[in-house]
């Protein structure tokens, strides 16, 4: 055989220790590096000859060589990735096992879990997984007794007996907590997750006083459950029942977060365990829970929600000093809710000026199948560590009912080992715990905690548990499940197996078990608090005060023009570039221009509108938050708002942002290049607007119909968050909008949407097409006593048409108007000669004009809605009664018939129509495509739209 083929033998039997699990064979070759003398003969021959040899695969001549390999090591421990020393010696035999001895503490480190007791069901037998197997190694029985130095290699003891050490692995990696974390590449955290299991084999050590507490914990749990059963039959909970533990694994984190200095927990989750999680950790009172079973609580909203949707609050005490508890709302689309609350805490930690997150934690906990399933799970993940979402590392709980939705088959629910090995793309470790062993719940979330604080970084506590009644407590899981449910039916319950064992330890006497299972049964009866106190009068530092905004009925009216002065000086400063930064020539000409705006020696852009709005809030004191997919610059360099110095050496050098830069005590401008998520970002800027009222939160999208990937936020949160949930929002969306022939996914916000989804005065539905207009808008959002979503359909074609910009003077006087009316002196002097009007929103004004001019019809008179919801009903019949003699109304509009604002906004001009007037239509024909391909066809449509609207009214016609 020659040397190269007995190296790939020897990579072949090893190749578990390779690729992304390789631990062991980079801390050999580290020490091979630095004393090649220090390692076994064996290893230290294989070295040799790999730098020197091509690797074959064995069947063919295809030569692959390892040099790259060996070069990534070696600058591995050039950076000092890690520091273990191999034991070394002359006997090669004894080398030999000592280098066994290493290769099985790598496998338990990397394969482990596998091996682990955590199925409470016991449905399937251990994997056979040889490399756990000291004889893989070649080492026998008659090695056990062998002492072996484990200084540098295994937490624990200097040196180790094999047998012992094999129980010391056994215990830590095998027994009722399985680790996943060898695939970090931070060797301090790996370094760091060894040190805290292997020292303490992943042992709980709890006090009785402890081991009571997590009873009764358990207690609590399947006694709400089984109280609802039993008393409200056949209602919809979603019953936590085969995942108990969980409840005992949230009141650890609480008061491990509390002792940490966490003073606010923010949770998000779906509806299984829910309605658990209310009353016993956050302290609901279960009077209150009972009168929404019975239908007896208030109904205030104009639709509300189910109770295993709602949200709470409440204030606890905990060890450290009292911490503030939040449950998300959450509608049923699962995980959806995880962006949501990452912006939520987000928003805390700059309320609080905490960067790192270590006084607010984020909670998600996910079922098996939707963590594994959901898009918006791995778009969440995304954000984790990036500069503007990163919330300082979340803490996931996985309930594990191995079931998924009606599917206990992995082949069926996954195409992974585990339903988390998602969270691995952030390299997030996981702690899999058998859901029956509840002290090792505790000390998994305990560690997850610790690792959460030290790290900011994410963390997963799977919980393996199992689901006793079916998704809901109509169906009947058994149909499809037989095997699965027949175990369960025979399972005596976490609980009562936990009770058992601390009566066996003479922590509990026999009685105290059914005891305490009726005190918490005659606390429910009684509709009592069923967690420590809550404290109802402690009063929050950080708390936000949404009082102003409350019960305020709609209004268009606010002030806000600004004093000429003080345009002046805002664009002076806005402009301004420092003479250290190097401008690209186009921005430079941007600029160059914004100040000429400024002075008003040129009319004012839209790029100059927005930022002067901007530049103006900030100045006031409201911090404003914008996040897109390229916000900074604007997909359509329009705003310029970060300039880049062309001079700069350095990645993190050289940026300049105008806008943080206006004032001396100015509030927050933030900025940011989101990931390419719609998603989760919008979910994100959800929550962040939820829980800061005072700040004006922007996210865009680089085109409208991106959109379309987060509608989701949009239906269960944006549009009915206020009537499910009585939550308010001042949210805002910058739309792109318009259609300039570039087809069909880069033409339409879907205006339609928003317009089917408007009621209660629930939306802003507004699409400006002046420069003046959005700084107004934008100003009106923040300065206005209302906090409602506000959706911008901002334009493309219309960002540098001089036609859309706008003199000084309208930044200084006046609002932002709902409606404008007749702008043409020759058609207001002749008013009573008008016998068309030709209502429209957006961008296709300036084509109605433009075809006026080419037609001398003064006697069509144009008017622009702005606002189409809430629709402006008193400006909007002004203007039809400046004109009261004619007789022809025609809605014209660039979008297909079916699409659009036009089936909405009929009604609305129909309601305002003056006796014998009629309604008709210009505009595409219907469509199933937002647009068309064809840059000809598009043509076609637009010129014979605008045709239509001075021509003879043709089709359905509405006549008042």
């Amino acid at each position: 055989m020659s040397e190269s083929s007995s190296l790939f033998n020897q990579y072949q039997g090893n190749t578990y220790l390779f690729g992304s699990n390789a631990p062991y064979v980079e801390e050999m070759y580290e020490s091979y590096l630095s004393n090649p003398s220090g390692i076994p003969e064996s290893w230290r021959s294989y070295f040799d000859a790999l730098q020197n040899t091509p690797a074959v695969d064995g069947s063919s001549s295809r030569d692959i060589p390892h040099q790259p390999v060996i070069e990534a090591f070696a600058e591995r421990a050039r950076q000092g990735h890690t520091q273990v020393v191999v034991a070394s010696g002359a006997d090669t035999e004894l080398g030999r096992k000592r280098t066994a001895v290493q290769q099985i503490i790598a496998a338990y480190r990397n394969v482990g879990q596998r091996w682990a007791d955590l199925d409470p069901l016991k449905r399937q037998p251990r994997p056979d997984i040889p490399e756990l197997d000291p004889a893989f190694y070649g080492l026998t029985s008659a090695d056990q007794e062998t002492v072996f130095n484990t200084s540098n290699t295994f937490f624990g003891h200097e040196t180790m007996p094999l047998r012992e050490l094999m129980n010391a692995l056994r215990e830590t990696y095998t027994t009722t907590i399985g680790a996943e974390y060898m695939y970090l590449t931070d060797q301090a955290q790996k370094r760091w997750w060894q040190e805290k299991l292997e020292s303490a084999r992943t042992n709980p050590k709890l006090t009785p006083e402890e081991k009571v507490h997590v009873f009764e914990r358990l207690t609590a749990a399947e006694g709400l459950e089984r109280f609802l059963h039993t008393k409200y039959v056949g209602q919809k909970r979603f019953s936590l029942e085969g995942g108990e533990s969980f409840i005992v694994a949230m009141d650890a984190l609480v008061n491990a977060a509390g002792e940490a200095g966490v003073q606010e927990v923010v949770i998000g989750m779906a509806h299984r365990g829910r309605l658990n999680v209310l009353v016993n950790t956050l302290g609901k009172m279960p009077k209150d829970l009972f009168a929404e079973f019975e239908h007896t609580a208030p109904e205030d909203l104009p639709s509300g929600d189910v109770k295993y949707h709602q949200g709470f609050s409440s204030d606890v005490p905990t060890s450290g000093g009292p911490i503030h508890l939040t449950l998300a709302f959450n509608p049923s689309h699962l995980e959806i809710v995880n962006p949501v609350v990452e912006g939520s805490v987000r928003s805390r930690m700059d309320r609080r000026n905490d960067p790192h997150g270590k006084q607010v934690l984020p909670v998600l906990v996910h079922g098996d199948a939707a963590i594994a399933g959901q898009g918006v799970v791995q778009e969440t993940l995304a954000l984790a560590q990036t500069r503007g979402y990163s919330t300082g590392g979340t803490v996931h709980f996985v309930i594990n009912n191995q079931i998924g939705f009606t599917t206990s088959d992995p082949r069926d629910t996954r195409s992974t080992l585990y339903c988390t090995d998602v969270v691995k793309m952030i390299e997030a470790p996981v702690l899999h715990v058998n859901g029956d062993d509840p002290e090792a719940v505790v000390l998994a979330t305990q560690l997850a905690l610790e690792y959460r604080q030290t790290f900011s970084h994410d963390v997963v506590v799977d919980i393996v548990c199992y689901r006793k009644l079916g998704h809901n407590e109509q169906d009947t899981p058994a149909l499809t499940q037989p095997l699965m449910y027949k175990k369960i039916a025979a399972h005596p319950g976490t609980r009562k197996l936990y009770g058992e064992k601390l009566v066996a330890q003479g922590v509990l006497p026999p009685q105290g078990l059914d005891e305490m299972a009726q005190a918490y049964r005659a606390a429910l009866e009684q509709g009592k608090h069923t967690v420590d106190p809550v404290l109802t009068n402690f009063k929050r530092q950080y708390a936000v005060d949404w009082s102003p905004y409350l019960n305020r009925k709609w209004t268009d009216e606010a002030e806000t023009a600004i004093p000429l002065s003080e345009w002046k000086r805002l664009a002076e400063r806005l402009t301004t570039i420092p003479e250290s930064v190097t401008p690209h020539q186009l921005v430079k000409k941007v600029y160059a221009d914004r100040a000429a705006m400024g002075r008003g020696e040129i009319p004012v852009d839209w790029g100059m509108g927005e930022s002067m709005a901007f530049a103006s809030l900030v100045a006031s004191g409201y911090p404003i938050r914008l996040s897109g997919e390229d916000s900074g610059r604007g997909t359509f360099s329009h705003r310029h708002s970060v300039i880049h110095d062309q001079k700069r050496e350095k990645y993190n050098e050289g940026i300049y942002i105008p806008l943080q830069n206006i004032a001396e005590n100015q509030a927050p401008f933030v900025v940011i290049d989101s990931i390419l998520s719609e998603e989760a970002v919008l979910g994100f800027e959800y929550g962040y607007a939820s829980n800061d009222p005072h700040s004006l939160v922007i996210w865009e999208a680089q085109f409208g119909d991106f959109l379309n990937g987060a509608q989701v936020v949009v239906d269960q949160f944006i549009a009915s968050g206020e009537v499910k949930w009585g939550r308010l929002n001042g949210l805002t969306l910058m739309l792109p909008h318009g259609y300039e022939g570039q087809g069909p996914e880069h033409s339409s916000a879907r205006i339609e949407r928003f317009m089917q989804l408007s009621a209660d005065t629930n939306i802003q539905v507004v699409q400006p097409t002046t420069a003046s207009q959005i700084f107004h808008l934008l100003r009106r959002q923040v300065l206005r006593p209302l906090r409602k979503p506000l959706i911008i359909f901002t334009p493309k074609s219309l960002l540098r048409n001089k036609d859309a910009t706008s003199p000084i003077i309208e930044f200084t006087e006046g609002e932002f108007r709902t409606v404008i009316g007749e702008q043409k002196d020759a058609v207001l002097e002749r008013a009573d000669k008008v016998k068309r009007l030709v209502a429209c929103s957006g961008k296709v004004y300036y084509d109605l004009v433009k075809k006026r001019e080419e037609l001398g019809a003064d006697d069509v008179a144009i008017i622009r809605v702005e606002q189409l919801y809430p629709f402006p009903h008193k400006a909007f019949a002004a203007e039809i009664k400046r004109f009261a003699n004619a007789k022809e109304l025609v809605w014209c509009q660039d979008e297909p018939q079916n699409q659009g604002a036009w089936f909405f906004v009929q009604h609305y001009i129909h309601e305002n129509m003056l006796d014998g007037q009629k309604l008709g239509y210009a505009g595409r024909a219907p469509s199933a495509s937002p647009a068309v391909g064809y840059a000809h066809l598009h043509q076609e449509q637009q010129k014979g739209l605008v045709n239509a609207a001075f021509g003879k009214l043709k089709g359905f016609v509405l006549t008042k």
